[in-house]
């Protein structure tokens, strides 16, 4: 064991020695392995993240839940609009039937959408997002309220002209969340009283519930008010634990056709968007993009190959008498070929630090103005570190052979 440390040490010894010696050619080589660590750490890493947060994001829509819609979300070039916008919005009375007839559906809720200007004695928010919501959407949303109270069975029951608003509302409207409660709010000419805020959430990328900016309203009176028909409807429904979304899917196709009185030859008019389908999606599209991430950086990293290569088969040369030196006093080859393999190694060790120092540069000057915290996962630093030393071994193998066979006396005549 001592031997071996004793090998390590030494050869640290002779990698630093190497870019001491050689600045210039040490520099140039280590550049491409540096280069090659800095595209995949910093791919890996953004698209983690990136993936990461689109996954959370997606998660806020409602684990295994479909949304029962006119529109299609899959989208595409050659999207017929012209199809879709021809079919019915789903009603309160549709998320009633499904709630009797739907046997996997644990949780199942209708909302929509429409934007309206709220007053507060001298402040107007224009066009601020009003959500219409019945009684089971904090069962598939998460909504914390961080003041007051949510809605109670009588709100939705009596359609109460109450309001939870978004933390950022309360804000920009009322000074702060504190002082929202309690106080009435002007809203498309009507005076709507605040009960509750809810807990600032953050940003989203994608374009979902952004519950920041947002006033929620129970049904009955959201719609004392606007006309839901026109403020793009949406039925929610939620699947019963260890229920696949699949099955559920099929349920639901089944008792919305019965709903809509559909023929089997009639194609369906209205949509299934299943959330987990979306998900999945979104990993095979980010998979391809790392494809491509891992072709730039092989391409980095096999010129760092053959540079780091170039370095031993010159150090190999420049320390031939040393080498037959070492054999001659009874160094064994394997220990020769060791030290020249993890003399590689380090050289490309020290080029994969550089890569990942730039990495973390590149991160703090980046982390102001990203939409998403940017993270290197420590499976990402060990798999640059286990390419650092594969590409070193890799590299130094040919030239440690040829030190490894050399014929001490010739080594030393040399």
């Amino acid at each position: 064991m001592l031997k071996l440390y004793r090998i390590l040490w030494n050869s640290f010894k002779m990698a630093l020695q190497e870019l001491r010696n050689n600045k210039l050619r040490s520099a140039l080589s280590l550049l491409g392995i540096a280069f090659g660590i800095f595209c995949i750490i910093s791919i890996l890493a953004t698209i983690n993240s990136l993936e990461g947060k689109i996954k959370s994001d997606l998660k806020s829509f409602g684990s295994n839940t479909i949304y029962i819609d006119k529109w299609q979300y899959s989208g595409g070039p050659e999207y017929p609009w012209w199809k879709y916008i021809k079919r019915p919005e789903p009603k309160y009375a549709e998320m009633s039937f499904i709630k009797q007839k739907s046997s996997l559906a644990s949780n199942v809720c209708l909302y929509a959408q429409t934007s309206s200007n709220a007053i507060f004695e001298d402040k107007v928010l224009n066009s601020a997002s009003i959500y219409c919501i019945t009684e089971d959407f904090n069962k598939i949303q998460n909504i914390v309220i961080d003041q007051g109270r949510y809605f109670s069975e009588m709100d939705f029951e009596r359609g109460t002209s109450v309001a939870v608003i978004g933390h950022e509302y309360a804000t920009m409207l009322l000074g702060s969340a504190q002082r929202a409660v309690g106080k009435t709010i002007n809203i498309n000419g009507k005076a709507t009283y605040i009960i509750g805020v809810i807990e600032k959430q953050g940003k989203s990328i994608l374009d979902g519930f952004d519950y920041d900016h947002a006033f929620l309203f129970a049904y009955r009176y959201f719609a004392s008010v606007y006309n839901v028909r026109f403020c793009n409807p949406v039925i929610m429904v939620q699947g019963k634990e260890n229920v696949a979304s699949v099955a559920l899917s099929d349920e639901l196709r089944g008792v919305m056709r019965q709903l809509h009185r559909l023929s089997p030859k009639e194609e369906d008019d209205f949509a299934l968007n299943d959330i987990n389908q979306l998900g999945e999606e979104v990993t095979k599209v980010f998979g391809s993009v790392n494809l491509g991430g891992w072709f730039i950086a092989g391409l980095s990293l096999l010129v760092g190959g053959f540079g780091v290569a170039n370095i031993m088969f010159v150090t190999v040369r420049e320390r031939t008498s040393q080498i037959g030196l070492k054999k001659a006093i009874g160094a064994k080859r394997r220990t020769i070929l060791t030290e020249f393999l993890l003399e590689s190694a380090f050289l490309c060790i020290i080029g994969g630090i550089l890569g990942v120092s730039m990495v973390y540069l590149l991160i703090l000057a980046m982390s102001s103005f990203m939409p998403f915290p940017l993270i290197i996962a420590p499976s990402i630093l060990f798999l640059a570190v286990s390419i650092c030393v594969i590409i070193g071994l890799v590299a130094g193998i040919v030239p440690a052979s040829i030190a490894a066979k050399m014929n001490p006396v010739e080594a030393i005549r040399s």
